[in-house]
């Protein structure tokens, strides 16, 4: 296949009048059916099941799954790829997808048997097997990209142990290993096209098995083709093209003027909402989208005075989660009362039984019993990202519901720092208290609980030196925390392994190193007469099933 490279071949040894001929028979052919180029032709916007024109504002990085880490990428990796397991629309169970059932696990809990779907080809035709599996996940660990880590940490060694058989092992058991194979990176790509090599990477092309293939990669727009080898359901539509517009006003608008069928990711909330109101009326649809994407604050456990546990009960016990919600986000997002989101079964809505919400009467009884008072305030610094508005206008709440309400006990002063300097000062503990948002990488509670509050190396006087709670600004320590996530990933009993999670979620909201604040309410907009327009529970848009 040659659709990934532009340039043209050189002619070769012929005759000038030949060459001539062939000149003008290509022009007459181009101008009844336009090739791809550096420019996608124009879609008709007619029914059928004709070209989807998607809208968006997430500008992709690369299109290497070995090295794709952010939204804007795995999207589009995730449209254009298959992987070994997959999740039904609205279900956070997995399903197989280029696997032809769930693994089989050594009663160790170290080796993953999986048995692989036949008769798959890749874009460029060549056979997909488990040769060319393992190839794939061996370049993931080994080219070392962004999200490899995923990989190595667990993962010991991957080998083709039948020509449709892979089999994998882990370093240490891992319960929630199946869920990160339906993570988008961790697709099947080409042995012909990629290579394994540290930094080897392939940024402007894809060659995978899914239902679409490349065929333009521009700075403003992405166009993918139908598939017509693929071995599964062919996709409702002719092809998608991306429009990536330059900001969420643009995106806004765009969508308004219908030169766009379906809108999403991202626009602020009070666009949202004036698109929700006009849908009302039947102008478009609005289609709401239960997200898995949470927003914590995390709480220095080093710094004064969050170093007092009171001082974190009382700040759990004061935050009213219902102003959050109508001032920051119009409605559109929902409170969240653990680290875990609701779209999993492990979900306990531990701190709104602790503490209750906007509970500010007990906030005060806390700090009093902790030696506050008017005269002596607890001052806690809340740090948030300059290019997050949401964060931004969270911040400027909580300090107004602070003084509002706290009397003075309690004072928030909050303080915006570019994204590059906020991420990467968070590890250094300069900050004492910051707002987070979290995507997940896969649909596991671990991926919720084990990032935020293990610790590889620490202690209860010094708090959390190296790990998670300290990459993600808590430093909290704890060594029954340790003894239960390692428990809870070495579990393969589903119903012991959501009474640890309980007991996890139990002693975060005793210890507070973070307090859940919200979780993500999506809405994609979509034209009248588009069908079809759903997310994956990963919060991707699922190009196949669009149709108009």
């Amino acid at each position: 296949m040659t659709w990934f490279s532009l340039s043209l071949k050189p002619w070769g040894g012929i005759t000038k009048f030949l060459c001539l001929f062939c000149l003008c028979l290509l022009l007459i052919v181009s101008c009844g059916n336009p090739q791809q180029t550096g420019t996608s032709p124009p879609d008709v916007n007619t029914t059928g099941n004709s070209r989807i024109t998607v809208g968006t504002t997430q500008k992709p990085r690369t299109l290497d799954p070995a090295d794709a880490y952010e939204l804007a990428s795995l999207g589009l990796v995730y449209n254009m790829s298959d992987r070994l397991y997959t999740y039904e629309p609205g279900s956070t169970e997995i399903k197989p997808q280029l696997a032809t059932a769930l693994p089989q696990i050594s009663q160790d809990g170290l080796t993953y048997t999986i048995p692989l779907r036949q008769k798959v080809v890749f874009h460029d035709g060549t056979p997909f097997n488990a040769e060319a599996m393992a190839f794939s996940l061996k370049r993931f660990l080994q080219n070392k990209g962004k999200p490899s880590f995923l990989l190595a940490d667990v993962v010991q060694s991957v080998k083709a142990t039948g020509d449709y058989e892979l089999t994998i092992k882990l370093k240490k058991p891992f319960a929630a290993f199946p869920s990160l194979l339906a993570f988008s990176g961790v697709c099947p790509v080409s042995p012909k096209v990629y290579e394994i090599g540290e930094g080897k990477f392939k940024p402007n092309i894809f060659v995978g098995t899914g239902p679409y293939k490349l065929a333009n990669f521009g700075p403003d727009s992405v166009q993918f083709d139908v598939f017509d080898k693929y071995w599964g359901e062919k996709p409702a539509n002719n092809g998608i093209k991306l429009q990536i517009l330059s900001s969420g006003v643009n995106l806004y608008n765009a969508f308004r003027k219908k030169s766009v069928d379906v809108a999403y990711l991202s626009m602020d909330p009070d666009q949202v909402r004036s698109l929700k109101d006009k849908a009302k009326n039947g102008d478009w649809q609005a289609i709401p989208i239960q997200g898995s994407v949470m927003s914590y604050m995390a709480l220095n456990q080093n710094q004064k005075p969050l170093d007092n546990p009171v001082v974190r009960q009382a700040i759990a016990s004061m935050i009213d989660r219902s102003q959050i919600k109508e001032r920051v986000w119009y409605g559109q997002a929902d409170a969240a009362y653990s680290m875990i989101p609701t779209t999993l079964n492990v979900y306990k809505p531990v701190f709104e039984k602790q503490y209750g919400d906007g509970n500010t009467e007990k906030a005060k009884q806390l700090l009093t019993s902790a030696g506050f008072s008017k005269s002596n305030p607890a001052k806690v610094e809340i740090w948030y990202p300059s290019s997050s508005p949401p964060r931004s206008l969270a911040a400027i709440v909580l300090k107004a519901l602070a003084k509002k309400t706290m009397d003075g006990i309690l004072q928030f002063e909050v303080i915006a720092v570019d994204s590059t300097t906020f991420f990467q000062q968070i590890p250094k503990g300069i900050y004492p208290a910051i707002l987070l948002d979290w995507y997940p990488d896969f649909l596991d509670a671990d991926n919720y609980i084990q990032p935020f509050l293990s610790c590889d190396k620490g202690s209860t006087a010094k708090g959390c030196l190296d790990g998670g709670s300290q990459s993600q600004g808590s430093f909290y320590y704890s060594d029954r925390m340790n003894k239960l996530i390692d428990q809870q990933r070495q579990e393969q009993n589903p119903e012991v392994r959501q009474k640890i999670f309980t007991e996890i979620q139990e002693l975060v909201a005793k210890d507070v190193p973070f307090v859940p604040l919200w979780q993500s309410k999506d809405f994609v907009f979509a034209q009248k007469g588009m069908s079809g327009v759903q997310l994956d529970p990963t919060q991707n848009l699922i190009y196949k099933i669009i149709k108009k």
